[in-house]
Order: structure tokens, then sequence, then C-alpha cells
């Protein structure tokens, strides 16, 4: 089974990290998150508690197929302020590892890392000028070798199932979407 390992720091977006969690969750692959503050309970970036399942200092990322990042202020400047974080995502990418951020994050967290150099990505309109040395696409979702990357909020179910279609497959991402009314929304 896949391992994804998502990141969870006060004042991250609700949707973007919620989603994803739940749409991988129904297609079978280990989701794990993990709380970068002092305590479990991370708080969203609308007052949403979750409690984390896992603290950073316990988790040893060598078995990650995924590490995820979800966007929102200040959750994004968190993700980056944290040492952990900017460790196992730099070293992810340097293995060829799948790396996956949204709205701020990649732009906050991954361009300034160098992960996005030389790459394709999207990010929160208004962040894009951070992308320096990527190119920037607008576009909801964007692929560029094993970096994945989305616009935002709205973007959060294309983004799930995208990433849902590479670490396990089209049909079952498929069905989850159909399952989910995604499709029918999309008609």
């Amino acid at each position: 089974m896949k391992k994804v390992y998502v990141f969870l720091a006060d004042g991250f977006e609700d949707v973007e990290a919620l989603i994803p969690v739940d749409v991988w969750r129904r297609g079978g692959l280990e989701v794990v998150t993990v709380s970068i503050s002092e305590f479990p309970l991370v708080q969203s970036a609308h007052a949403v508690n979750i409690e984390a399942d896992m603290m950073i200092e316990e988790c040893d990322f060598s078995d990650a197929d995924l590490l995820f990042l979800p966007g929102g202020m200040p959750g994004a400047t968190n993700l980056y302020d944290n040492k952990a974080v900017c460790k196992a995502v730099v070293d992810q990418a340097a293995a060829g590892k799948k790396v996956a951020a949204i709205c701020a994050s990649p732009a906050v967290v991954l361009a300034p890392l160098g992960i996005l150099d030389g790459k394709r990505a999207t990010c929160y309109p208004g962040f894009e000028q951070a992308l320096t040395e990527a190119t920037y696409t607008a576009d909801l979702v964007t692929v560029d070798g094993n970096v994945t990357t989305g616009e935002g909020p709205a973007a959060a179910f294309p983004f799930a199932y995208e990433l849902l279609a590479q670490l396990k497959d089209k049909q079952t991402a498929d069905q989850i979407a159909e399952g989910m009314r995604f499709k029918h929304l999309m008609a």
C-alpha cells in the first residue's frame, strides 16, 4: 500500500488538507497526518481543530511515496519555518520521490527550497512572483516529473484525484471521483 504523509501546520487551509486525505483514504492509500506544532491538535485557518495521527518527531519519512504540503496562511509559512519539514521535502525530492503542494505552499515552501527550479508549477494567484525559477502555469493542477502543484481550494478535488491516479491507478481515481459525485459536478 502506498504511503502519504500530510504535514499539518497551524493555519492550514481546511479543504486543501482534508479533501485530499478523504479522497486518498477512500482510494486505499495509507495516509498519515503529521502535526508540526508542539501538540497533536492543529488549528486550521478557519479555526477547525484536527488531531494529527503523528507528531513530526515520531516520523521516519523513508517509507513515504508522497509528501504533501497543504496551503493556507499562515500554514504555508509555518511549514517553511520548520526545519524538519524542509529537510524531509528536500530529501524526498532529491530521491526522485513524489512531492505535492497546493495554494501558497508551492511558492512559500517548494520554490525557496529549489524544488521547483526548471519545472512547471501552479500556485494561488498573487504568489506566482515567488516562482522565479519555475514556469507558472495558472492551471488548477500541474504535474512536472515527481512534483505536483495545485492552485487553491477549488483545486483540492482534481488535485487529490490526480495524485490518487499517480499513486494507485486512473481507474481507482475515476471510481472514487464518480462515487463522490465529482464527475457529475463537472458534466
